[in-house]
C-alpha cells in the first residue's frame, strides 16, 4: 500500500467513526487524578465511565482492557447510599482504630502489597499513617515495574520531553510514584502476557485503569481517532513485524523495557519504510526504539527510497534515544526531505547500515545532537540540494567511507563533532556545498582529514584536524572555502595541501608537527594565506611547486626541518610581511625556476642561508629584512637570476649576498651591513649588477670578488667596512663606475695579482692601510687577520720546509721565521698566514694563535626534494 492511499484509508475511517461517536469529550480519559492525595476517593472514576461509553460505539479489536461482556451489560441501578457510616458505630470504631493505629506496619505493608495504583492512591486519603505507608517507595516500585518494565523512573515533565532519574532523587518525595502519575495517562502495546492490566471473568480490575492493544498500528489508530490531546503509547519489549506506521498526528511513542530499553524494543520492516513522519505530526516523539529496514535480498523492488525513518515535508517531530539501522545497500537509515522538514534527532544510534547513515536533503532541516553515526558502508552524514542541518555534539567514526559529505549546494551548521577514524575523509565538500563546521574534531582519518573539490565552499573555524593519514585539508578543482583559526598538527603529510586550481582563505591557523609541508600550493592554485603559524614541520613550512601562486602574508613560519619556504617549477606566489626564522636549513628557497615576489618579510636565525635562488630562477625580493643566519644572508647559485632591492641584510655569519656558478642578479638599493663575514661574495663565474647599494661595517671586504667571475659595480657606498673595500682575486674581474669606497681597515680596492678590473669615475680615500702598518712593525698578519678577516698582501713559500701554495706565509715570518731558507714570492693575493696560525711544522717565532680554514662551511647543504608528489 502506498503512502498516499494509506492516509487517504485512515481519514475516511476516522470520518466514518465520529458519526456514531458521543459528542461527549474529555481530555483526561486517565484515572490520574487518584494520585493526588488531598482529593477524596470518589471510587469508580469518571474517565473510567467515559470510557465505557466510548466503547459501546466502537470495535474492540486489539483491545484487552475492556471486555465486550462488560460493555454489553444493562446498566446497573444505582444504590441509595446510606447515611450512616458503618465504621463509626461502636464495633466500627474500635475495629478502624484497631486498623488505623494498632495493627505492625510490616501486616499492613502486606495488605497493600496487593492493592493496585488507584486504589493504593484511595488508601492514601485514610489517615497520616496509610498515607506515609501507602507512599513506600518500595510499593510503587514493584507496581511500576508491573506496568512499565522500566528499571529506573521516567519522567514526563512536559510535552515530548523524557528523562530517567535516579530513584533517590531528591528532587521527588517518590520518584516511582511520581512518574506513575506523569505516565499514567499512556496507553500501552504488548504482544506478551505482562500485567499491564486483567481481565476477571469479563470484569475489568479494580484499581487499575489501562488500554492495552497488541499492535502498534492498532494502538495509534485509536487515539488518531479518538483525537486524544497530549496522546502518548507505551511499546514494550519485543519485536514488531511489518508495522504500518504512517504518523501524522502528534502522538509520542516510547518504547518500554528493562535494560537498555531501545535494545529490547525493536519494530522492524522489509517492504516500505519502518516508519514516516508526514505532514500533520509537527509535535510527534519517538523514543527509546530500535528501527530497522531489512528488505528480503531476493527481492526484485528496489529500494532507494525505502529507509528505516523517514521525515517528509512540513513535520517537525523529535527523534529520541533510538537505534535505526539499514540494510538496504541502496539509500539511507534516515532520511529528511523536504521544505520544512525540520526533526530533532538526539541521542540516537545510526551504525552498521549496508548504505548512508543519515541523508537530509531538498532544503530540510532539523536539530541533530548528541548522535553515534558509525560503520556504515557509505557516508555517515549525507547533505544536498540546499539543506541545512544543524549538527551538535555528534559522534561519526569508523565509517567505511566519508565521514560527513556535503554536495549540490548543501549547507549545514556542524558544531562540536567529533569525527574520526573514517577510511576516505572525514569531511567532505563538493559541487557548491558551503557547510559551516566548527569546534569540531577531525583526525586519523585513513585517507584526509577535509577534502574540498569541484567547486566546493565552506566556513571551517577553530577545529582541530590532526593525526589524519594524507592531508589535513584537500583544496582543489576551483574550490574556495575558508579554513580559520584551525589546529592542523601530525599529519601523516601535509597540514593544508591546496592543488588543481585550488583557492581558499587559510588564516590565523596553527599548522605544525605534519610529516610533508605545513601548506602546499601547486598546479596553478591561488589560495589567500594570511595570519597563520607554520612550525615545527618534519618536511618544510610553505611549498609551492608545479606554477603555483597564492598571496602568503603576515604568517610566522619557524623551526622547521627543512626550507621555511620552497618555491620551484614555474610557481609565482606572492610573500608579504611573513617572519620566517629559527628553521633548521633554508628561509626562502627558489630553485628549478621558481618565481614570485618577497617583499617586507623578516627572516632570520636559520642554520643555512636566509634566501638561496639557483637554476634559473627570477624573484623580486625587495624590503625584507634577511639577519641572523647561521649561513649567508642571500644564496644565488647555479644559474640562478633575480630582482634584490631595498632590502636591509646583516648580522649574518657568512656573506650578506653570495652570488655563484654563473649566477647574474641584479642587486640596487640594498643595505648589507654589520655580517660577521664579507657582505658581498662574487666567486666561480658569478655575474651581476650591484647598484646603489650601501655595504658597510662587515667583518671582511665588503665586495669580494673571485674566480673567473665579473660583475658591475655601480654607484655603490662601501665604507666602514674591517677588512678592505673591494677585493679581485685568483683570475677575476669586473667593472666599477661611480663607486664611492672609503674608511675600509685593509684599504679600498685590493687586486691580486694579474687582476685588472674596469674602473671609471670611482672615489676611493680615507682608507686605513693596516696591512703595509703590521708588516712596517714586523708582526706576523695573522695577527690582524685571524679566521675573520684576509688581508692581502705577498704570498710566499718555503721551499726548505717544503710547503706548498696552499701553505701561505706572510713576508715578516719569511723574514723572521724562514730566515736563510729557501723561499719563493708567488703572488699578492688574499690569505691568512699559515706559519702564525700554527699549521707548520716549524713553530711560529712571532707567536701566531692556531686556527681552522673554514672555507667548506659557504655552501648550503643540497636541498632536499620533496615527496608529496609522488605521495598525492
Amino acid at each position: 500500500m502506498s503512502t498516499r492511499s494509506a492516509r487517504t484509508t485512515r481519514l475516511k475511517t476516522r470520518n466514518l467513526r465520529k458519526k456514531v461517536q458521543s459528542k461527549s469529550r474529555c481530555s483526561k480519559y486517565r484515572g490520574t487524578e487518584f494520585f493526588s492525595c488531598d482529593a477524596p476517593s470518589s471510587g469508580e472514576d469518571k474517565n473510567s465511565r467515559y470510557y465505557l461509553r466510548r466503547r459501546r460505539s466502537q470495535s474492540t479489536e486489539g483491545v484487552s482492557a475492556v471486555s465486550t461482556s462488560e460493555v454489553s451489560q444493562p446498566p446497573l441501578k444505582k444504590r441509595r447510599k446510606s447515611n450512616v457510616n458503618p465504621a463509626l458505630q461502636p464495633q466500627g470504631r474500635v475495629a478502624a482504630r484497631y486498623l488505623q493505629h494498632e495493627l505492625p506496619d510490616e501486616v499492613m505493608f502486606y495488605i497493600f502489597s496487593f492493592l493496585k495504583e488507584l486504589d493504593l492512591c484511595n488508601a492514601a486519603q485514610v489517615c497520616r499513617r496509610f498515607q506515609a505507608i501507602t507512599n513506600d517507595h518500595e510499593l510503587w516500585k514493584v507496581l511500576y515495574m508491573e506496568v512499565f518494565e522500566y528499571d529506573s523512573p521516567l519522567m514526563n515533565p512536559e510535552p515530548r520531553v523524557f528523562q530517567f532519574v535516579s530513584a533517590d532523587d531528591p528532587n521527588y518525595d517518590n520518584p516511582w510514584k511520581e512518574s506513575f502519575k506523569q505516565l499514567y495517562r499512556g496507553i500501552h502495546v504488548s504482544r506478551h502476557n505482562i500485567p499491564l492490566c486483567e481481565n476477571n471473568k469479563g470484569k475489568r480490575m479494580k484499581g487499575r485503569n489501562i488500554i492495552k492493544f497488541d499492535t502498534i498500528e492498532s494502538a495509534y489508530n485509536f487515539v488518531d481517532t479518538e483525537e486524544l490531546e497530549d496522546a502518548l503509547i507505551f511499546i514494550h519489549s519485543g519485536t514488531y513485524h511489518g508495522e504500518f506506521l504512517l504518523i501524522d498526528s502528534p502522538v509520542s511513542m516510547i518504547g518500554a523495557a528493562s535494560g537498555n530499553v531501545m535494545d529490547n524494543v525493536i519494530i522492524e520492516r522489509e517492504t516500505e519504510s519502518t516508519i514516516m513522519f508526514v505532514e500533520g505530526c509537527r509535535r510527534a516523539y519517538l523514543g527509546y526504539v530500535t528501527l530497522k529496514f531489512s528488505p528480503d535480498s531476493t527481492s526484485t523492488v528496489p529500494h532507494h527510497r525505502h529507509y528505516a525513518l523517514e521525515v517528509a515535508e512540513n513535520t517537525q517531530p523529535i527523534i529520541d534515544h533510538c537505534k535505526i539501522k539499514s540494510l538496504s545497500v541502496v539509500g539511507a537509515a534516515v532520511c529528511v526531505s523536504g521544505q520544512n522538514a525540520d526533526p530533532t534527532i538526539i541521542n540516537c544510534v545510526i551504525r552498521d547500515c549496508e548504505n548512508v547513515g543519515l541523508y537530509v536533503t531538498d532544503k530540510a532541516e532539523g536539530v541533530y545532537e548528541n548522535n553515534e553515526i558509525s560503520g556504515n558502508a557509505l557516508a555517515g552524514i549525507w547533505v544536498k540540494n540546499g539543506a541545512n542541518p544543524m549538527m551538535r555534539n555528534n559522534h561519526i567514526h569508523h565509517g567505511r567511507d566519508v565521514g560527513v559529505f556535503t554536495f549540490d549546494n548543501g549547507l549545514g551548521y556542524f558544531d562540536n563533532c567529533d569525527i574520526h577514524d573514517n577510511r576516505i575523509a572525514g569531511f567532505e565538500v563538493k559541487a557548491g556545498a558551503n557547510p559551516t563546521v566548527i569546534h569540531c574534531e577531525v583526525h586519523h582519518g585513513q585517507t584526509g582529514g577535509i577534502y574540498v573539490h569541484e567547486n566546493g565552499r565552506g566556513q571551517f573555524l577553530e577545529n582541530k584536524i590532526h593525526s589524519n593519514n594524507f592531508a589535513g585539508v584537500w583544496i582543489t578543482s576551483n574550490s574556495d572555502p575558508t579554513i580559520r583559526k584551525n589546529e592542523i598538527y601530525n599529519g601523516q603529510q601535509g597540514g593544508v595541501y591546496i592543488f588543481g586550481d585550488g583557492r581558499g582563505l587559510i588564516e590565523h591557523n596553527n599548522i605544525y608537527g605534519n610529516a610533508l609541508a605545513g601548506i602546499q600550493i601547486r598546479t596553478n592554485s591561488n589560495p589567500i594565506v594570511r595570519h597563520n603559524k607554520i612550525h615545527h614541520g618534519q618536511h618544510g613550512g610553505i611549498y609551492v611547486h608545479e606554477k603555483g601562486k597564492g598571496l602568503i602574508e603576515e604568517n610566522e613560519v619557524y623551526s622547521n626541518t627543512l626550507a621555511g619556504v620552497w618555491i620551484t617549477t614555474g610557481s609565482t606566489p606572492v610573500l608579504r610581511r611573513n617572519r620566517i626564522h629559527s628553521g633548521k636549513q633554508v628561509g626562502v628557497y627558489f630553485y628549478d625556476n621558481g618565481h614570485g615576489v618577497l617583499e617586507d618579510n623578516d627572516i632570520f636565525n636559520h642554520l643555512y642561508s636566509g634566501v638561496q635562488i639557483r637554476t634559473g630562477s627570477n624573484p623580486f625580493i625587495r624590503k625584507n629584512k634577511i639577519w641572523g643566519g647561521q649561513n649567508g644572508g642571500i644564496l644565488v647559485y647555479n644559474g640562478g637570476l633575480g630582482m634584490i632591492e631595498s632590502n636591509e641584510i646583516f648580522d649574518n655569519a657568512m656573506a650578506g649576498i653570495w652570488i655563484k656558478t654563473d649566477s647574474n642578479p641584479v642587486l640596487r638599493h640594498n643595505k648589507i651591513h654589520d655580517g660577521r663575514d664579507g657582505g658581498i661574495c662574487i666567486f666561480n663565474g658569478g655575474k651581476g649588477l650591484l647598484e646603489n647599494n650601501e655595504i658597510f661595517r662587515n667583518a671582511q671586504a665588503g665586495v669580494l670578488i673571485s674566480t673567473q667571475s665579473h660583475p658591475v659595480l655601480r654607484r655603490n657606498r662601501i665604507f666602514d667596512g674591517l677588512a678592505a673595500g673591494v677585493e679581485i682575486t685568483n683570475n677575476a674581474c669586473a667593472t666599477l663606475e661611480e663607486n664611492k669606497i672609503f674608511n675600509n681597515k685593509f684599504g679600498g680596492l685590493c687586486l691580486a695579482t694579474g687582476v685588472e678590473p674596469i674602473m671609471k669615475d670611482n672615489i676611493i680615500f680615507g682608507n686605513h692601510n693596516m696591512v703595509d702598518r703590521a708588516v712596517s712593525s714586523g708582526q706576523c698578519l695573522y695577527k690582524i687577520s685571524s679566521y675573520t678577516s684576509f688581508p692581502m698582501h705577498k704570498f710566499f713559500r718555503c721551499r726548505t720546509c717544503n710547503t706548498t701554495e696552499r701553505n701561505a706565509i706572510c713576508v715578516n715570518c719569511i723574514n723572521t721565521c724562514h730566515a736563510g731558507h729557501d723561499v719563493e714570492f708567488i703572488r699578492h693575493d688574499r690569505f691568512f698566514c699559515d706559519c702564525g696560525a700554527g699549521t707548520l711544522s716549524k713553530h711560529c717565532q712571532l707567536q701566531g694563535e692556531p686556527t681552522q680554514d673554514t672555507d667548506t662551511l659557504y655552501d648550503s647543504a643540497a636541498p632536499m626534494e620533496s615527496h608529496t608528489l609522488r605521495v598525492n
